[in-house]
């Protein structure tokens, strides 16, 4: 995309920040790196890594990104490396904290935020405009003070908040030394036409408006994020605020591929460029579905299964005959592969070594692989047990989830608890039976000495598949409503306690019978009042994910893949289960002491903060 008489248009992507207040996402700090590597190679200008304030982990997650990301320049824009942003309510102490977070990257943002509606003001902050446009101010002055030179704020709620009040409290901002003002719709209240003139409106009656970055961040609830960006774009703003597959409390945020292509397939609608590598958008696109396990409708736009499917007989005659006349834009632009080559049973390593590396390419997947040849070893025997099964060959779609699914057991830290297999009784109209072998790494010859444990039997023999660690084999049997739960309850007689499912999802990643199915599940650790835990006792029920209850919980995510749901569904629950095991034994490690509920906000008085990593921007 040509750049001739246009402004940059600024990325700021707040995936990791917005996107994970989505209900039941949690990610590890791991994950969270992984995700920002990879919009680094997208060209995302600016990174929202998190709300620093709100936990140890989200702090920890955050500065990791700053150190291990910020510096990061390959395959960038004039080489400019990613801001790295860290979000604070108008309070120092929030404030303090996001800088210590952030400081450590080259290029870092302090993204501090107010309501400013009135009902915000009444009901919320229980202040008057006054007080508001003070706090505002020296939350600003105080991010200055602390030598970061670029500060964005945000006052909150601006879709409902009085015009005038609105441009007093953004012109002392900018006096106080904001260098960015973003706008939010926070409900997803306005439609195209308001919130296009109310950017309109802003740029030219603020005070100082022409010295500072005017920014969007719109909210889904009425379907119309993506066109209120483009709207807010046509009137003045040159950054927009998005997340990927347009993820976000409630009903989402701006999705950045739609926000990125619409402006790509309109270079002549709107007066702006980008420096997006389109060709990273699915590759982006599938790795945020595949760690926050929020599946992608198949009619999403641009990346959705069916986004770029033809079943009408004219459609499909049309685009066999001219692919320009039902598409308008080609998948590969966006990254989307095509099965050019398919494997088999008979393919080598080189033929599969070569194929990965294509489908790979330019991809954070090429740098693991490299760094780390055991992953590799472990894919080829996975590849080669699959292509013994398949009839019709391994696809490309066969390929990514077999890497996705070694590189997420890579990922969850040490491999606890390693799955070996099943055999499942079945039937209808009776119970059924699950028999769980896994492997215990805890365990070792010298430890167990082959006697049977209160949790099940054990065995000392060392596991004789090449991609099982080392450890104890050890087996039990539960009874079930059915042949999952009967698998999820014998693992917890296995590892010993008793866990809450919080949702159960599956999903096929190819056509046919002989498809790899793919299977995500969340749990959380039951406490004694929890009478739906994943018992042998009584079938499990799947926990509301808007309740309470639910929300308070650190939930654990794990996937697996395999032919056999049943067996991907072990794999996935041993997966979260590793997770959870891996997470306590960091949160000894660093044995953080609590924080207080209450920290001083500007003015002296006292702010509550949440326990929750939930904010409204």
């Amino acid at each position: 995309m040509t750049n001739s008489g246009k402004e940059k248009l600024i990325i700021f992507d707040t995936t990791l920040r917005d996107g994970e207040q989505s209900p039941g996402v949690t990610l590890t700090a791991h994950e969270k790196v992984e995700i920002a590597r990879q919009l680094s190679r997208l060209g995302v200008d600016v990174c929202e890594a998190g709300f620093p304030i709100a936990s140890q982990g989200d702090f920890e997650a955050v500065e990791r990104i700053a150190k291990e990301v910020g510096p990061l320049t390959a395959g960038r824009h004039s080489n400019k490396p990613m801001v790295i942003c860290g979000l604070a309510r108008a309070v120092p102490a929030d404030i303090q904290r996001a800088y210590d977070a952030v400081k450590h990257a080259p290029a870092h943002r302090i993204h501090t935020f107010l309501a400013t509606s009135d009902i915000h003001l009444q009901y919320k902050l229980k202040i008057n405009r006054e007080e508001c446009v003070a706090r505002a101010v020296a939350a600003v002055k105080y991010a200055k003070s602390l030598g970061c030179k670029d500060v964005e704020f945000s006052p909150e709620d601006a879709g409902r908040s009085d015009r005038e009040f609105l441009c007093q409290v953004l012109g002392e901002v900018i006096k106080a030394g904001a260098t960015t003002l973003n706008i939010p719709d926070t409900v997803g209240y306005n439609t195209p036409e308001e919130y296009g003139a109310m950017i309109k409106f802003l740029v030219e009656n603020v005070e100082g408006a022409k010295n500072v970055t005017w920014s969007t961040h719109c909210h889904n609830d009425l379907g119309l994020a993506t066109a209120n960006t483009l709207a807010g774009v046509a009137n003045g703003a040159r950054q927009v605020e998005v997340t990927i597959n347009g993820i976000g409390e409630r009903a989402g945020n701006t999705s950045l591929e739609e926000l990125v292509m619409a402006i790509y397939t309109h270079p002549t609608a709107y007066p702006v460029f980008h420096t997006i590598d389109t060709y990273q958008i699915y590759n982006t696109s599938q790795l945020v579905t595949k760690k926050t396990g929020m599946v992608i409708q198949g009619n999403k736009a641009i990346v959705g299964a069916n986004a770029f499917a033809h079943e009408s007989g004219i459609h499909q005659d049309g685009v066999l005959k001219n692919k320009s006349t039902y598409e308008i834009i080609e998948p590969g632009v966006v990254g989307i592969p095509s099965n050019s080559l398919v494997l088999g049973k008979h393919s080598g390593r080189n033929a599969f070594r070569t194929r990965l590396e294509q489908l790979i390419q330019n991809s954070m997947y090429e740098d693991v692989l490299k760094s780390e040849p055991a992953v590799f070893e472990k894919l080829f025997v996975a590849f080669k047990k699959l292509a013994d099964t398949k009839k019709r060959g391994v696809t490309d779609q066969d390929l990514l989830a077999l890497l996705d699914d070694q590189l997420n057991m890579h990922d969850s830290g040490r491999e606890t608890y390693h799955f070996k297999s099943i055999q499942v009784v079945s039937g209808s109209g009776v119970l059924s039976t699950a028999t769980v072998t896994i492997i215990d790494t805890t365990m070792t010859k010298t430890n167990s000495n082959g006697s049977i444990g209160e949790n099940g039997e054990t065995s000392p023999v060392a596991a004789s598949t090449p991609d099982a660690p080392e450890g104890v084999e050890r087996c039990d049997a539960a009874i079930g409503h059915g042949p999952v739960h009967a698998i999820f309850s014998a693992i917890n007689r296995l590892i010993g306690c008793t866990n809450m499912l919080a949702s159960y999802e599956v999903k096929a990643v190819t056509e046919g019978s002989d498809s790899l199915g793919r299977v995500v599940v969340r749990i959380h650790e039951a406490s004694d009042e929890d009478e739906d835990a994943v018992r042998p006792s009584k079938a499990p029920r799947l926990e509301d994910e808007s309740s309470a209850s639910f929300q308070d919980r650190e939930t654990f995510q794990g996937q697996g893949t395999d032919e056999d749901i049943l067996v991907a569904s072990a794999k996935a629950y041993i997966n979260a289960v590793n997770r959870m095991v891996e997470s306590k034994r960091r949160s000894v490690q660093r044995k953080v002491p609590v924080q207080t509920d209450k920290v001083p906000v500007v003015g002296g008085s006292v702010e509550a903060v949440p326990r929750s990593r939930k904010v409204g921007v």
